[in-house]
Parts: C-alpha cells; sequence; structure tokens
C-alpha cells in the first residue's frame, strides 16, 4: 500500500477500479440521463426569465435601479446558501425524491412570480427559487454516479451541460417572444405550470440509489471526513474559477458588445446567442471525446486534468484578446473563448462523481457547486464596480483572465490524482486505475 505523496489522506489500494454499469431492474442511464438534463434544461429557463422581464416589471412595480439589481442577485442567496444542506439531503432521503421535491418548490415559485405586486413579494420569491433551485445539481450528480459507468460519465455530463448552457438562449427567445404578446405575467404561470409537468415521467422511472452493478455499496462517509479531502477543495476553487468567466461574459456581454464595441441591439442578439450555442457544442462534443479516450485505456486523471488546463491557460489568452484585439480579433477571441470553456463544463461534475462516487457525491457536489455559484454573487458585482470607476473594461477583463490561474491551481496542482475514493472506517482509500 503506497501513500499519495499529493495527499496524506488518501491511500492507493493496489487493485484496479471497478467500471460502473446500469443497474439491473431499474430504468435505463439514457432515460435518466434524459430527465435530469430536461430538470436543468427547466431549471435554467427559469432563473433566467427574470432578466427578460426585467424592463416590464420595473415599470409595472415601480422599481429602482437598486431594488432591481437585489432582486436578481436574490435568486443566488438561497441557492449557494442551501445548496450543501440539499446534498445531505438526496443523500438521507434519495436523490428522486429531493430532486422532485426541489421541482415542486421552484416551479411554484415561478408561478407565484405572475401574481407578484411588490417588491418584497418579488425578492421573497426570487429567494425560494433558489432555494427550490439547489437541489439539481447534487441531485443529477448523485443519480449519474449511481448510473453511469465511468467510461461513460464525459458525454452524460455533456448532454447535462448542453442543456443548462441551452436552457438561457431559449428562455430568453421564447420568453422575450411571448412576453412582447402576451406580458410578462401569463409567461411566468405557463412556465411554472409546465414545470410540474416534468415530474410525470420522473415518477414513473425507477432510479437507483445506492451502488450500481461491479460497485459495493459503501456506508456513506461522515461529512468530516469529506471536507478532510483535499480533492474536494481544489475542485472547488477550479469550479469558482470557471464560474467566474461564464457569469461575466454571461452578465456583461452584451453591455460590453452594445457600449464599448458599438453593435446594435440585434447584431448584439445575434452574435451572443451563436456564442451561447458554441459553449453547449462544445461541452457536448467534448464529453463525447472524454468517453472515448478513458475507454481506449487513457486515465480519467489525465483525460480531465489535461482539459481543465487546457480550458483555464485559453480563458487567460482570450480573456486579454477580447478586450485588446480590434473587433474582429475580439469576436474570435469571445467564440475560441466559449469553445474552450465549454470543453471544461463535463469534468465540472464527472470528477467529483468519479472520486466521491455513490456514496458520498450528493453531499460533496453540494459543497463545491456552493463555491462554483459563489462567482455568480463575485463576478458580475465587481465587474460593475471596475466599469463603473474606470469607464472601461480593460480591468474587468484582466481579472477575469487572472481567476483562470486559481483553476489551474485547483485542478492541477491542488487536486490528487482523478480515481474513486473508498470510504471505509472514517478514512478516504482511493484506488489504483
Amino acid at each position: 500500500m503506497n501513500i499519495d505523496p499529493r495527499d496524506s489522506s488518501t491511500e492507493v489500494l493496489a487493485q484496479p477500479i471497478a467500471a460502473r454499469s446500469r443497474l439491473t431492474g431499474g430504468a435505463s442511464s439514457t432515460r435518466i440521463v434524459g430527465l435530469v438534463t430536461l430538470a436543468v434544461f427547466i431549471n435554467y429557463i427559469d432563473r433566467g426569465n427574470l432578466a427578460t422581464a426585467a424592463p416590464l416589471m420595473q415599470d409595472e412595480l415601480h422599481l429602482s435601479a437598486a431594488e432591481l439589481g437585489v432582486v436578481l442577485s436574490a435568486f443566488y442567496y438561497g441557492y449557494v446558501i442551501c445548496m450543501p444542506a440539499t446534498g445531505w439531503l438526496a443523500e438521507r432521503f434519495g436523490a428522486r425524491a429531493v430532486l422532485a421535491a426541489g421541482v415542486s418548490l421552484w416551479s411554484l415559485a415561478t408561478f407565484g412570480t405572475g401574481f407578484v405586486g411588490s417588491f418584497g413579494a418579488l425578492l421573497g420569491l426570487r429567494i425560494l427559487l433558489g432555494v427550490g433551485e439547489s437541489v439539481a445539481f447534487p441531485c443529477a450528480s448523485k443519480v449519474l454516479a449511481n448510473t453511469v459507468a465511468v467510461g461513460r460519465l464525459g458525454i452524460a455530463n455533456g448532454v447535462l451541460s448542453f442543456g443548462y448552457l441551452l436552457g438561457p438562449a431559449v428562455g430568453t427567445l421564447l420568453g422575450g417572444a411571448l412576453m412582447a404578446r402576451f406580458g410578462w405575467r401569463p409567461v411566468f404561470l405557463v412556465f411554472g405550470a409546465l414545470a410540474i409537468l416534468w415530474l410525470v415521467p420522473w415518477w414513473r422511472t425507477r432510479i437507483p440509489e445506492a451502488g450500481t452493478a461491479g460497485v459495493p455499496a459503501q456506508s456513506p462517509p461522515a461529512f468530516r471526513e469529506i471536507l478532510r479531502q483535499r480533492a474536494l477543495w481544489g475542485a472547488s476553487l477550479g469550479h469558482f474559477a470557471a464560474n467566474y468567466g461564464y457569469y461575466f461574459i454571461v452578465s456583461w456581454l452584451p453591455f460590453y458588445l452594445v457600449k464599448a464595441r458599438g453593435f446594435s441591439i440585434e447584431s448584439m442578439a445575434e452574435t451572443a446567442s451563436w456564442a451561447y450555442l458554441v459553449n453547449a457544442l462544445g461541452a457536448l462534443a467534448m464529453g463525447w471525446a472524454a468517453d472515448r479516450w478513458i475507454r481506449a485505456g487513457i486515465s480519467p486523471n489525465l483525460v480531465y486534468k489535461t482539459i481543465m488546463a487546457t480550458a483555464h491557460l485559453a480563458g487567460i489568452v482570450c480573456m486579454v484578446g477580447m478586450v485588446d484585439l480590434r473587433q474582429t480579433g475580439s469576436l474570435i477571441a469571445l467564440f475560441a473563448f466559449e469553445l474552450i470553456s465549454g470543453f471544461s463544463y463535463p469534468g465540472l461534475f464527472a470528477i467529483p462523481q468519479i472520486i466521491a462516487g455513490p456514496a458520498a457525491t450528493g453531499r460533496w457536489v453540494g459543497i463545491q457547486n456552493a463555491a462554483g455559484n459563489a462567482a455568480g454573487l463575485i463576478a458580475p458585482a465587481v465587474t460593475g464596480v471596475l466599469v463603473e470607476r474606470t469607464g472601461r473594461f480593460d480591468l474587468a477583463f484582466a481579472l477575469a483572465a487572472a481567476v483562470n490561474v486559481l483553476g489551474l491551481v485547483g485542478w492541477v496542482f491542488m487536486l490528487p490524482r482523478i480515481a474513486p475514493l473508498r470510504w471505509r472506517s472514517g478514512r478516504a482509500v482511493a484506488a489504483v486505475e
């Protein structure tokens, strides 16, 4: 038994990883992946509807710019704070039931938004929406860890990433068209009601909750043992860095293209939509490619660390290019960033699914994703301060470039070898590949 020098808490067992396979007697992994992808797709549509409706709501509800900013941020208060707890709930009561409860809660919050008449009511419903949606990724990750083989986690998470990256684009286009014709209130009522329909196929699907064929079920480790893992904090730092770039671009790209680059509203919308589509397709393509490499015999450790490092190195170059180059070069840098950052998204959740395994993935992802989504609280606000004080985007893009260094530190240097931990007797024991 050798000790991994990069993590004193992790011992290496001289035996191969047991590949996960589909659980006999349950639904096919394809159906399950499709349903959790649909859930996160709906998740991102519902959370993004407020931004689309903001101009109309501001006028009707007489919201100040400051109140509107608070409401737009309020989602993350419930979302980030509750995520570690929802990971625990997924392992305590089962991901199937907890995800269903979360969808019901965020659907009610979306539906209720159609009736709001005050700032306070809108604020409360946005926080409630964040609480409901906080279940999505811990539950989805636990389900995938239980049902999908290691050599297919890439494409499973690629499909999942495609769903949530496509959600804002579809929600903005469809929601905007409906709001222009019917107003904002009916749109929230319709989307809130439609989300409930997802529960019908979900309750008809048998979801395995522990162990997979070929992998013995393990007792869940104590929360304190999960918190001791250096891999958790390396992945959390890397996730934060990846999300910082995502939230920076999603929040400020339209404003930057119009105000700093002189785009019309129409050309900005077209450019941004294509960029987001490239991002989603990049995630889907790399999920497929990662699985091909792993099934060809390349270790998950080498595959995913290479992908994550490449994405962050490219992020540094592309962020600088977007602000320093002329318009054509800036657009090339934007699309290169969207494509290559998309490559990293399957790894955000495949890595913890591999390391933590079915016994601990829910809580692990709850903590990691909470840390990652703290970027949603920080990146838009810090960017606004920098732009307001300087009148330029140079420092904002420079900061976004610099944050990628944290991603390299987290994924490459803090994260030990990407291999399953065997939670045994209060210790995390890892199998060699």
